[in-house]
């Protein structure tokens, strides 16, 4: 049988209707999403599986909706699974979902924990308003040196190292816009604009991170049973001390994502890479960086029996 990686996306890839069949399936998944409702005392099940897609997509909503969608795939596929995971790491928000699938992380405490990361987040975008935009195609600089030539007058950072060709910038507005062009004359072949509250992963998130870190200190948080990979430094992470440090300074870093998987890649060449929650950004993401990596899918029913089927065969 295969080794496993678990890899747990982030903001981006909710959807209404997630998680919907997958209740519907499984006691195990139903009960996950019954447990994370309880636990915010919100119904956020209901959201998930109809909507509203703009409620869905609010911060402090779509954190603890991917988690829990997460959460609910991993109780279901874990019986089978957790003896074959080597690893496990998360794009953001993701890498709470893989401290909870490590057992360092209650579901109750991981979803009250998002929440409020969604809430400090969306707080701090509202006090200095900012902006994100990915950067799609190869420049003739370095993200550092297209921020640094962007940020005359304020902040504009890397924040997403997705994968080769792919980046994402946060920072203030006009910065942020600035780089936007900037990065056209640079060979960008395109400069989206993203729909977000606020300049994640930027040091415009210094607050946010205060609070965070005030959270995580309160919540109970054991060492993880496998390896996580921190997208701060792209290392393994195996003691609660440091996983704590980890999360409350990725806020305000970006995301090492290409670093990670070829770090992971490089560890377990052969494992297949399991991504565990609604949609394929991150199988997409892999196969640019790593492309003789195995990726697959897992966040629907039909997903959890192929699954299933391939680490039982």
């Amino acid at each position: 049988m295969p080794n496993v990686v678990l890899l747990f996306p982030g903001q981006g890839s909710q959807t209404p209707g997630m998680g919907k069949d997958l209740a519907a399936s499984f006691p195990a998944a139903r009960e996950v999403f019954d447990a994370a409702d309880a636990a915010i005392g919100a119904p956020l099940s209901t959201l998930c599986f109809e909507g509203p897609a703009d409620e869905l997509t609010r911060t402090l909503n779509a954190q603890p909706a991917l988690l829990t969608h997460g959460a609910a795939v991993w109780a279901v596929v874990r019986q089978a699974v957790e003896p074959l995971v080597v690893a496990a790491a998360g794009h953001s928000l993701g890498e709470f979902t893989a401290y909870h699938a490590a057992d360092a992380l209650a579901l109750p405490e991981a979803v009250q924990l998002v929440r409020t990361r969604g809430e400090l987040m969306y707080d701090a975008g509202t006090k200095r308003p900012g902006a994100m935009a990915a950067i799609l195609g190869d420049m003739d600089v370095s993200g550092e040196d297209l921020c640094a030539l962007a940020a005359t007058d304020g902040v504009v950072v890397p924040a997403n190292f997705n994968s080769p060709g792919q980046l994402v910038i946060s920072g203030e507005v006009a910065c942020v816009e600035r780089a936007m062009v900037l990065a056209k004359e640079h060979g960008a072949k395109r400069a989206i604009r993203l729909n977000v509250s606020g300049a994640f992963h930027s040091p415009l998130m210094g607050e946010a991170a205060q609070g965070l870190a005030a959270a995580i200190d309160m919540a109970h948080m054991a060492d993880p049973r496998f390896p996580v990979y921190a997208n701060v430094n792209a290392q393994p992470v195996t003691d609660a001390a440091l996983a704590r440090r980890m999360l409350v300074d990725q806020l305000t870093s970006p995301v090492q994502w290409t670093r990670e998987v070829e770090a992971i890649a490089m560890v377990h060449p052969d494992a297949v890479y399991v991504e565990m929650g609604p949609g394929s950004v991150l199988k997409g993401l892999v196969k640019k960086i790593a492309p003789s990596i195995n990726v697959v899918t897992c966040g629907t029913a039909a997903e959890v029996d192929a699954l299933l089927a391939l680490v039982t065969a």
